[in-house]
C-alpha cells in the first residue's frame, strides 16, 4: 500500500439528506417510535417475568425476542437521532466497528430466536403430549443460550474480518449507522471475502432458518385443520399467524437487503429498509404477539389491576 493512505479515526454519517424543517419532524417522528419500542417491549418482558402464568418456553422465548428488539433498536437509533439535529454527524472509527458488531450480534439473534420459537410451536402443536418432555427447562435454557453465543460468534468472525482491512477513506458512509457492507466500503483493499462470508452467512441465518420456518408452519396448518375443538383452532391458529407475521416482516426485509441484486435498491431506498428493520420491526413485535394473544393481553389486566388501589 502506498504511503500517502491515511488511517480513518472517525467517519461521517449522512444519514438522511433531506431539509432542516423535515430533519426535525423525522426526529420527533423517530423518537416516538423509539420510545414506543422500548416500552412496549419492555412491557412485554415485565409481564413474562411477574406473571407466573406466562412462565411457558412459548413465553420465555417471547421475553428474550423483547429483549433483543430493545438492545438492536438502541444499537442504532439512538446516533441517528443525534445526527438528525447535529451539524456534526461523525462518529468515531472504533465505535463505529462496535455498531457493526453489535448489529450484526443482534440480527442474528433474532434470526435463531424467530426459529426457535417455531419450533416451540411446532411442537405444542403437531406434538402435545409429548411437548412438556421435549419442550422441558433444560432444553429451552439450552435453545436460547445456543442463539446468543452463535449470534454474537458469528458477528465476531464478521469483526476479525473486518479489522484485517485497512480503512483509508473515504471519510463518509452514506447511511445512518455503521452498517456492515457501508463500513467495507471504506476500505482501501479487495473485499471480496468479506462480502462471501456475508453471503453464506446470510444463506445459514436467513435462508435456511426461513426454509425451516416455513415447513414447520405447513405442518402446523394441517395439524390446525384436524383439531377438532373450534376454541383450540382459533388459539393455534392466532399464536402461528401472529409468528407468521413477524417472521414474515424480519426475513423479508432481511432477504431484500442482503441478497437482492444491490442495483435494484438504490441508496436512499436501501435507508428506507434498514429504517424498517432497525425501528418498526421491533416497535411492530410486540404488538403482533400482544393484540393477538389473549394470555398477554390477560396478563396485562391482571397487572394494572394490581396497580389500582383499593
Amino acid at each position: 500500500m502506498g504511503g500517502n493512505q491515511t488511517w480513518l479515526t472517525e467517519v461521517t454519517l449522512l444519514g438522511f439528506q433531506v431539509e432542516p424543517g423535515l430533519e426535525f419532524f423525522l426526529f420527533g417522528l423517530f423518537s416516538l417510535f423509539y420510545t414506543l419500542t422500548l416500552v412496549w417491549n419492555g412491557v412485554i418482558l415485565g409481564l413474562v417475568c411477574l406473571d407466573r402464568r406466562l412462565h411457558t418456553p412459548m413465553y420465555f422465548f417471547l421475553a428474550h425476542l423483547a429483549i433483543i428488539d430493545m438492545s438492536y433498536a438502541s444499537n442504532n437509533v439512538p446516533k441517528m437521532l443525534v445526527n438528525l439535529v447535529s451539524q456534526k454527524r461523525t462518529i468515531s472509527f472504533v465505535p463505529c466497528i462496535m455498531q457493526t458488531y453489535l448489529y450484526l450480534a443482534f440480527a442474528h439473534a433474532e434470526c435463531l430466536i424467530l426459529v426457535v420459537m417455531s419450533y416451540d410451536r411446532f411442537v405444542a402443536i403437531c406434538q402435545p403430549l409429548h411437548y412438556s418432555v421435549i419442550m422441558n427447562w433444560r432444553v429451552c435454557v439450552a435453545l436460547a443460550a445456543s442463539s446468543w453465543v452463535f449470534s454474537f460468534l458469528l458477528a465476531l468472525v464478521h469483526l476479525v474480518l473486518i479489522l484485517r482491512l485497512p480503512f483509508c477513506g473515504p471519510r463518509e458512509i452514506n447511511h445512518f449507522f455503521c452498517e456492515i457492507l457501508s463500513v467495507l466500503a471504506l476500505a482501501c483493499a479487495d473485499t471480496r471475502l468479506n462480502q462471501v462470508v456475508i453471503f453464506v452467512a446470510c444463506v445459514f441465518v436467513l435462508v435456511v432458518p426461513l426454509s425451516v420456518v416455513l415447513v414447520s408452519c405447513i405442518r402446523i396448518a394441517f395439524a390446525i385443520l384436524r383439531i377438532q375443538s373450534g376454541e383450540g383452532c382459533r388459539k393455534a391458529f392466532s399464536t402461528c399467524s401472529s409468528h407468521l407475521c413477524v417472521v414474515g416482516l424480519f426475513f423479508g426485509s432481511a432477504i431484500v437487503m442482503y441478497m437482492a441484486p444491490k442495483s435494484r435498491h438504490p441508496e436512499e431506498q436501501q435507508k428506507v429498509l434498514f429504517l424498517f428493520y432497525s425501528l418498526f420491526n421491533p416497535m411492530l413485535n410486540p404488538l403482533i404477539y400482544s393484540l393477538r394473544n389473549s394470555e398477554v393481553k390477560g396478563a396485562l389486566g391482571r397487572a394494572l389491576c394490581k396497580e389500582r388501589p383499593a
